[in-house]
Parts: structure tokens; C-alpha cells; sequence
């Protein structure tokens, strides 16, 4: 793997109980997985939100390769053990987290993937242009609550500032030095229990139809659907996405 940065990170619960790590998508930061983190600490566990590369207030670097970012999971652990009791990945931070596992099994006990970006399609990265595209163009409060009128004001608030503090370059880059955006058989050779929380394909999701039929022949890995739900399930329904995370740490 390429050469870790050491990413920032936020925290919500305390010391004690088990530990999950969150990452999050392409142009958002660590703060937008809040919902998650504020359920797990609910619920007895300690949740760290990183930034990854290029994100938030994480290190810049030349390298967006999902390789990459995938090295700098990978090399955050949590001090006792090294070991994660979970992580969880969106989009984006769901395809690094199938490659840190795969590539590290001691990494984590299980793994919790939000529609992943496991393999992308000329039209799911045209899709994925044009919305980076548009959210660079007016990264202000106003323009995202127009674009997702039943987001919370606070993932409002916070898509808003991810969004000023990413680096354009680097999500564009995340793109181009991707030109072949594919872990399936990353995803093929995980081993630890892995469960996806898909979001709805009538709505809009990544992870579904041929492609996630072939990653579930992995027999470590099951799959939900969140009915309703767009690509980014904990904000168009966080209540449905809350419950189907706990329930796959059960």
C-alpha cells in the first residue's frame, strides 16, 4: 500500500466500550457521520470520525488513488489492541475500508459498508462529476438545503462547510487517478463478517443490481435495503440508517 497520512479524527463516547471507526464519502469530512456517532455512543460504543486525505482538515498530499486512501485506514487503529471492533464505510470510505480489510483481516471484527463504491459505472461517475461540480459551484447553506429540502439543519450546516473545506483538486483527482474504479475482488476476499446497508435503487444507489448480486456470493457478506432512501441513507433516512447499524453490530 502507499505511504499513510495520519488523519484527524473526531470522537463521540467514552473510553470503555467497543470502538468503531467511521469514514466517510467522497467531498464530505468526518463531522457529516454524526448521525452514527451520536447512536453508538447511545448505545455504549465509542465512534471516531476520521477526515480522510484532502477532506476536512486531514493532510493534503498528490496521491487520491483509492489505494491510497485505503493505506491511511488502514494504519488507524485504536491504541489498546489495534484492532476495531467495527468500521463503518460511505460511498467512498466504504470502498478504502473493503481494501483495508481485505488486505489487513486483524484490522477490524466486522465491517459495515453504506452504499459502497465498490465498482462505478460511466454513468455512476458522470453522476458523480456533475454533483461535485455543482456543490463546489455554491458550497453555501442555502444551496444545499435547496438541493435536499429533508436533510436536518445540521447535515445541512455541515454538507455546506465539508464542501469549503475539501480540496477541489483532490476530489477532482479522486476521479481521474481512478480511472478503473473497482475493489470487487477486494470484496470478494474479505473475510471478517461484512454487512452493506443499501441505499434504494429508486431512488438513486451505487451498490446494486449484477454488482451487488456478485459481491454477496461472498458468503461474508448480507445486505438491507433503507426503502426511501438515496446514496447518503443517514441523511434521507436517519432513523431507518441508525437502526440498521445497530442492528448489524448485534
Amino acid at each position: 500500500m502507499p505511504a499513510p497520512v495520519t488523519l484527524p479524527f473526531l470522537t463521540w463516547g467514552s473510553p470503555g466500550g467497543p470502538r468503531a471507526l467511521l469514514a466517510h464519502g467522497l467531498g464530505s469530512d468526518g463531522a457529516l457521520m454524526w448521525r452514527y456517532g451520536t447512536a453508538l455512543a447511545d448505545a455504549g460504543w465509542q465512534a471516531v470520525a476520521v477526515d480522510l486525505r484532502g477532506h476536512g482538515v486531514a493532510p493534503r498530499a498528490l496521491d487520491y488513488s483509492i489505494a491510497a486512501y485505503a493505506a491511511d485506514l488502514a494504519a488507524t487503529t485504536p491504541d489498546a489492541d489495534g484492532r476495531w471492533d467495527a468500521v463503518v464505510g460511505h460511498s467512498l470510505g466504504g470502498a478504502a475500508a473493503t481494501v483495508a480489510a481485505a488486505d489487513r483481516p486483524d484490522w477490524t471484527r466486522r465491517l459495515v459498508l453504506i452504499d459502497p463504491a465498490i465498482a462505478l459505472s460511466d454513468d455512476d461517475r458522470e453522476l458523480v462529476r456533475v454533483g461535485q461540480e455543482q456543490a463546489f459551484a455554491d458550497p453555501g447553506v442555502e444551496a444545499v438545503r435547496a438541493a435536499h429540502p429533508t436533510w436536518h439543519p445540521i447535515d445541512v450546516e455541515l454538507k455546506a462547510r465539508a464542501t469549503r473545506r475539501a480540496s477541489r483538486w483532490a476530489v477532482e483527482q479522486t476521479s481521474l487517478q481512478n480511472a478503473r474504479w473497482d475493489v470487487r475482488a477486494e470484496a470478494a476476499a474479505l473475510t471478517v463478517p461484512t454487512h452493506v446497508i443499501g441505499a434504494d435503487p429508486s431512488v438513486h444507489s451505487i451498490f446494486t443490481g449484477e454488482l451487488a448480486a456478485e459481491v454477496l456470493r461472498n458468503p461474508a457478506v448480507t445486505m438491507g435495503v433503507i426503502e426511501g432512501a438515496g446514496h447518503s441513507p443517514h441523511r434521507d433516512r436517519p432513523e431507518a440508517a441508525v437502526a440498521a447499524l445497530l442492528d448489524a453490530l448485534r
